[in-house]
């Protein structure tokens, strides 16, 4: 049987970052994530990357792409919009 976490980072494997020295996906605070972008852009696995940082709240590094501030904000628009379905659906409820 395979494990969740297995599947969970199966994507690796097809990585663009795959042997990359991962110090420059993790730079110094203010250094630039130029290079590490670069390496991200046109990855076959970067939203698979993205979601997993996302998903495990990932607080360094270069992750799918997007620093953690970008990621930050992700997830803060995520949280609005599910608050937003969620008072949809109490509204819809109280109404019927």
């Amino acid at each position: 049987m395979v494990s969740d976490e297995s599947l969970d980072k199966d994507w690796q494997d097809f990585a663009n970052c795959l042997g990359v020295d991962p110090d420059l996906f993790f730079p110094e605070r203010g250094a630039s994530t130029r290079e590490a972008k670069e390496v991200c852009r046109g990855c076959v696995v970067r939203e698979d990357c993205l979601e997993y940082a996302l998903r495990n709240s990932e607080k360094f590094g270069i992750w799918g792409g997007m620093s953690e501030r970008e990621r930050r904000r992700i997830r803060r628009q995520r949280a609005l919009e599910r608050q937003a379905a969620l008072e949809v659906i109490a509204e819809s409820q109280a109404i019927s």
